[in-house]
C-alpha cells in the first residue's frame, strides 16, 4: 500500500508544485504540503486502493515507476504552463512598444524579470480562470490521469512529443491575437512618431515618443479591454482541450 501510495504522491507533487495556479512562489510553504498530501489522500481512497498490493518491483524498479510518474505530473503541468506562456507573449509585446520593459520586476516565483504589463494581463488571466473553476480541470485531470495511466508500470504514450509541440505552437499564435489590437494601436503611434520626426525635426522625438507611448498604450488597453474576454475565453478552450489531448497521449 505504502509503494502504491507512494507513486500517487510523487505525480501529485510534480503537478501541483508544476502548475502556476497551484504551486506559485519560491518556497516549500506548509500549505503546498497540505495540498499535496490532500489531493494524494482523497485520489488514492477513490480510486488507487485496488492498486495498494505489493508491486513486485525492486529498488531500481520503483525509482522507474517515480521517474514515470515525474514524466506524467510535468506533462500534465505543462500545459498550463504553456497556456500562461502565451498570455505572457502578449504582455512582452505591449510591454515592449509601451518601453515599460525597463520598469520589469522580477517574478519571485521563477526568478525571472517581468514587466508590469506581463503581470497585469497574468493577473487578469489567473482571475479569469478561477472564475470558471479552472483548477477544478487541473485537479480533474489529475484524477483522470491515474486512470488513462494506472500506476505500476511503465508505459507510456507515444504521442506526448507531438501533443507538445502542437501546443506550443498555437499558444504562441494565441499571444500575438491576444494583444494584436493595443499592438497595432502601438504601431500606428510609431508611425505617427516617425512622420513627426520627419517633419517637425525641432521635436524631441525620444522624449515625446516615450510619453505618447505610454499613454496611448494604456488608453489602447482600457478601450480593448472588452476584447480580452473572448481571448481568455480562446485560451481557455485550449486549456480543456490541451488536459484532454494530454490523457489521451498518456494514455496511449
Amino acid at each position: 500500500m505504502l509503494e502504491a501510495f507512494g507513486l500517487y504522491l510523487v505525480r501529485t507533487s510534480v503537478l501541483v508544485l508544476g502548475t502556476p495556479i497551484l504551486g506559485s512562489g519560491t518556497g516549500f510553504a506548509g500549505y503546498k504540503i497540505a495540498l499535496i498530501m490532500a489531493v494524494t489522500t482523497v485520489l488514492f481512497i477513490s480510486g488507487g486502493m485496488d492498486a495498494a498490493e505489493p508491486l513486485g518491483v525492486g529498488g531500481f524498479g520503483y525509482g522507474l515507476l517515480c521517474f514515470r510518474e515525474v514524466l506524467i505530473g510535468l506533462f500534465l503541468a505543462f500545459v498550463l504552463q504553456v497556456v500562461v506562456l502565451a498570455v505572457r507573449v502578449g504582455g512582452e509585446l505591449i510591454g515592449t512598444e509601451m518601453a515599460f520593459n525597463m520598469a520589469s520586476l522580477v517574478d519571485p516565483g521563477t526568478g525571472v524579470r517581468t514587466p508590469l504589463i506581463t503581470q497585469f494581463y497574468e493577473a487578469l488571466f489567473f482571475l479569469g480562470l478561477l472564475s470558471v473553476n479552472g483548477h477544478h480541470w487541473v485537479l480533474g485531470a489529475l484524477a483522470n490521469s491515474f486512470e488513462r495511466a494506472p500506476i505500476g508500470n511503465l508505459h507510456i504514450g507515444d504521442g506526448a512529443p507531438a501533443l507538445m509541440r502542437d501546443l506550443f505552437g498555437h499558444m504562441f499564435a494565441a499571444g500575438f491575437v491576444f494583444a494584436a489590437p493595443v499592438l497595432v494601436l502601438l504601431m500606428l503611434v510609431s508611425v505617427l512618431i516617425g512622420l513627426m520626426a520627419r517633419v517637425v525635426p525641432q521635436v524631441n522625438v525620444l522624449e515625446m515618443g516615450f510619453t505618447l507611448r505610454v499613454g496611448i498604450g494604456l488608453v489602447g488597453m482600457f478601450v480593448f479591454s472588452p476584447l480580452i474576454a473572448p481571448a481568455m475565453d480562446v485560451l481557455f478552450k485550449n486549456l480543456m482541450g490541451g488536459l484532454d489531448g494530454c490523457l489521451d497521449a498518456i494514455g496511449g
